[in-house]
Parts: structure tokens; sequence; C-alpha cells
């Protein structure tokens, strides 16, 4: 295995910059492939006003690869609490405003990844705007926001149909030693990016180690109930497949039958809620 791995990272944004946060500890080169269907909060409300992709995520992982001295990376996640702007991440706001100077999505995350001194690249997994709907129960549901509010999602899909990630996606991807699905919430982030159609088949057809990185807890009500095997499952119907799933059995998700590889190991950070990125660094170099 080579000392300076390919890595890429799928998902959504915090879940996905805790992983790039681990990943850079060790990865030789590193991509982020992330969700643009949010149309909650401050993407949501640039979405309505300017008609663009959801950024916030995108903003997320590219602050998780800034460089450790960057002012900028820092004040990419500082939010406006006060007026016009409140609730807006600055980060949001610089980035919609690369994109109208670029004219193009990749290129304007390109450039606010120089800016920052990223250590990576981030892609979008879809370089026009989409929605996420939900499969339920009883019907459809169509809209990220609503979606992580309901029970009972059987699956989900990115509308419109037929939209294609950048084909620097699917290279990095083909080239990758070691593919990273997740941490995040299942449906409306990790799925979100990963069940892209033309991405799955890439994931499905990876040379390079495929490996989940579960949640610590399911999350209400979206996953509630939800046990490992329940998440590989999900994952299994939506075209995308695994070779191994990171768990933490100390963190109250059961692990049910995955049929497949299983690390249990302690990820948990101070908080006991999210993963600590020195923790899945150790776990994921382990496992090139």
């Amino acid at each position: 295995m080579s000392r300076s791995p390919r890595v890429v990272a799928i998902g959504g944004g915090h879940g996905t910059a805790v992983t790039l946060r681990a990943a850079r500890r060790y990865a030789g080169e590193l991509t982020a492939i992330v969700s643009v269907a949010d149309d909650g909060g401050s993407s949501g409300r640039l979405r309505d006003l300017l008609g663009v992709p959801a950024l916030g995520d995108v903003r997320n992982c590219i602050s998780a690869l800034a460089a450790d001295d960057s002012v900028l990376g820092s004040a990419l996640t500082a939010r406006y609490s006060e007026g016009l702007l409140s609730g807006h991440a600055a980060g949001n706001l610089l980035l919609a405003g690369l994109l109208v100077e670029c004219g193009d999505l990749e290129l304007a995350i390109a450039r606010l990844g120089e800016l920052v001194g990223a250590v990576g690249r981030v892609l979008p997994a879809t370089t026009t705007p989409t929605e996420l709907r939900a499969e339920l129960v009883e019907g459809q549901l169509v809209g990220q926001a609503a979606i992580a509010r309901t029970a009972a999602v059987r699956g989900v899909s990115v509308l419109p149909e037929g939209v294609r990630p950048p084909t620097a996606a699917l290279q990095a991807i083909d080239a990758a030693e070691q593919i990273v699905i997740g941490p995040g919430s299942l449906y409306t982030s990790v799925l979100a990016a990963a069940a892209v159609p033309a991405l799955a088949s890439a994931i499905r057809g990876a040379a390079g180690r495929r490996i989940y990185v579960c949640n610590l807890r399911p999350e209400d009500p979206e996953t509630n109930g939800y046990s490992v095997a329940d998440h590989v499952a999900a994952l299994t119907r939506h075209g995308v497949e695994i070779d191994v799933v990171v768990w933490d059995s100390g963190s109250g998700l059961d692990l049910g039958d995955p049929q497949m590889a299983v690390v249990d190991s302690d990820l948990r950070g101070s908080n006991g809620l999210v993963h600590e990125p020195g923790k899945l660094a150790g776990v994921l170099a382990g496992l090139l």
C-alpha cells in the first residue's frame, strides 16, 4: 500500500468534516465529495435567493481542510447573529460570491480552497441545484430539511433524475485506495451524496477499500431504532456497497447482524456525541 494513500470521503457537511479532519493526518491525496441537496438554514435561503446549489456542507468541508494557520479558514464557519444576515455563515456568502465571479461551482470551490490553503480538495456531488426526495411508508416527501424531521423513510433519491456528478469525482473514486462513507445523517446527508446514481455505481466498481463509519447513535426521528445492520441495509438498498463498518460499541448503537467485517473501537469525543478525529484517524489508517 502506498505511503501516501489516495483517500475519498463521501457524505454531507458535519460528519464528512470530521472524516476529513481525521484523514488529513495520514492521506497523501484527499478528496471530499459532498452533498449539495440541503434546503434548510443559510444554504436554503441562498438557494431560494440566488438559485445556487446548497453551499453549507461544501463550506464545512473546506473549513475542515484549511491550513491550521488560516484566519480565513477559521472565519468560514462564523455566523451573523443580527439583521438581514442573521443565521448566515460567512463562508456561505463568500462561496456564493465566488460562484458569481467564477460562473462555475467546481471552480469557485477550488478558488476558496486555494484561499484557505486547503490540504485536499472538495467536490460537489452534483454541479447543479438538486432536491432530495424520500419514499415513505405512505407517499413521498421532497426537501432535505423536511425529510430530516420524518420517520419511516424507506429510501431517498436526488432530483432532477439523471443529474450527474463532476467527472473529477468519478475519477477520484476510481483512483482511491480508501473510500470513507459517513458518518452523518443516513438519508439526508450520507445518501444525499452517495445515492447519486453515477456515484453509487463508481463506488460499486471501486478497487479501493470501502468503509462505512456508522453514527454513534440513532437520529430521532430519521433513523430512530436503527442498528448498524439497518444502516448497512439502507446503503445496500441504494446500490452503495461497502467492505467494512467502523462502529463504537460503547456509543449505545446496537450492532445487529451487518454480515460483513466490523471494526469496533472507541471513537467518541469528549462530549460523547461526535467522533473524535484523532481516534478515527487511527482506525482508518489501520484499515489501509
